[in-house]
């Protein structure tokens, strides 16, 4: 704060010196000036010229040139036209060059104090000193101390609650956040994004369950603006949870249009996909980048097996020609978390540019859980086969493959 305030010295030093600078030439345009009134002749040359007019008038009279009412005329009209000449000339006594000097230090002061108090009443102080915060504080810890200070000290700047609620929410402090968030919408006003994000964080905090507020503040959101990225992603999770792929995918998609964060765009995306394969269709992002001719399946687990590893267990999908001589010609990977799942297999999942799908006409499918994550079978492992699986085109049903033996 010490450098803004020596810089607004420094900018308020031409304005100052600005007032002063007539002081100094005031002596010297003073002198110009009485030297320029006492040698001033304008006023004896306009009497001397209406003398020899009037002169000239009286003896145009005595010839007989004009009679009396004509002179009387213009005599008149001489006089006037000299008071006309001489009004402009009178001139003010000068006043003493240090006139008014007591007035500009007073001039000086109020400029400052001027200066002073707008910046405190219109200016950044709070912002720049929040600048200072994070650029001087070297952990979050110390970070959020340093903030919550701040937010005692200037609890009417929004930036104060815009830097804490991210960090609250992404912290686990629900309560801390949603403080942060209504404190930003009382001085911010009801805006959507803000009152979308406490719906969101509402929501969250209910366990992911649209409650009569959470309702209310999707409402009142969805009146201002139908098309709210953030109310929508929500909405979609929702539908998801329920089971209802189908809206949960309409509304991720229109939440996506409206989105700038790309990381958030990508992990709808990722939901899009799953909601897909929960759905059996296949997923349009895997669709869209098919190479060559592949392989569109299903990949389950038989119910009796359903627990006996984890859901991170890694899952391998493999592609082998029928007789066994070339290596692998495709590799996919799942967990078992995410079974059922369908998928494509193409030239994409080739491990090497000698061995692809499109090679072969047909195909044995092995899909094996493999605690270790290995490439080698092991005992405890769980593995399911398919034989005579054509490759060609991807459209229609897909072929299923089960899980549905355990390597002893």
């Amino acid at each position: 704060m010490t450098l803004l305030w020596l810089a607004f010295a420094i900018l308020l030093l031409p304005a100052l010196w600005l007032l002063v600078a007539p002081l100094r030439r005031a002596r010297l345009v003073h002198d110009a000036q009485l030297d320029f009134e006492t040698s001033d002749k304008s006023a004896e040359q306009n009497v001397a010229i209406y003398q020899r007019r009037l002169a000239s008038l009286e003896a145009a009279l005595e010839r007989g040139d004009i009679d009396q009412a004509r002179y009387e005329e213009d005599r008149l009209d001489l006089d006037r036209s000299l008071l006309e000449d001489t009004e402009g000339l009178q001139r003010r006594p000068l006043q003493a060059p240090a006139a008014g000097r007591l007035v500009v230090p007073l001039v000086a002061v109020a400029v400052v104090a001027g200066s002073v108090l707008w910046y405190q009443q219109h200016g950044a102080e709070g912002d720049l000193v929040l600048f200072n915060v994070f650029q001087e504080s070297d952990s979050l810890p110390t970070l959020v101390s340093q903030l919550e200070q701040q937010a005692e000290r200037q609890p009417g700047n929004p930036n104060v609650w815009s830097s804490l609620y991210p960090i609250y929410r992404d912290s686990g402090q629900g309560e801390a956040a949603l403080n942060a968030l209504e404190n930003l919408i009382a001085i911010e006003g009801r805006l959507t994004s803000l009152l979308a994000q406490k719906a969101q964080l509402k929501f969250f905090k209910a366990g992911r369950s649209l409650t009569g507020e959470v309702q209310a503040l999707v409402d009142e959101t969805l009146a201002q603006n139908p098309s709210e990225p953030t109310i929508l992603g929500m909405l979609g999770v929702h539908s998801f949870d329920r089971g209802d792929y189908e809206t949960a995918v309409d509304r991720w998609r229109r939440a996506i249009a409206g989105m700038s964060d790309s990381s958030s765009a990508e992990a709808l995306r990722e939901g899009i996909q799953i909601a897909q394969q929960r759905m059996g269709v296949v997923p349009e992002e895997q669709e869209a980048i098919v190479q060559g001719n592949g392989i569109h399946l299903s990949v389950s687990l038989e119910e009796r097996l359903q627990g006996l590893l984890d859901d991170e267990t890694q899952v391998f999908i493999i592609a082998r020609d029928m007789e066994g001589e070339l290596p692998p010609l495709a590799v996919a990977r799942v967990t078992l978390g995410d079974l059922p799942t369908t998928l494509i297999m193409d030239d994409r999942h080739a491990m090497s540019s000698d061995a692809s799908l499109s090679q072969v006409s047909e195909v044995r499918l092995l899909v094996r859980a493999t605690r270790s994550g290995g490439t080698t079978p092991e005992t405890g492992d769980m593995y399911g086969d398919l034989e005579g699986v054509r490759v060609g085109n991807v459209e229609g049903d897909p072929v299923e493959v089960v899980i549905d033996r355990v390597i002893e």
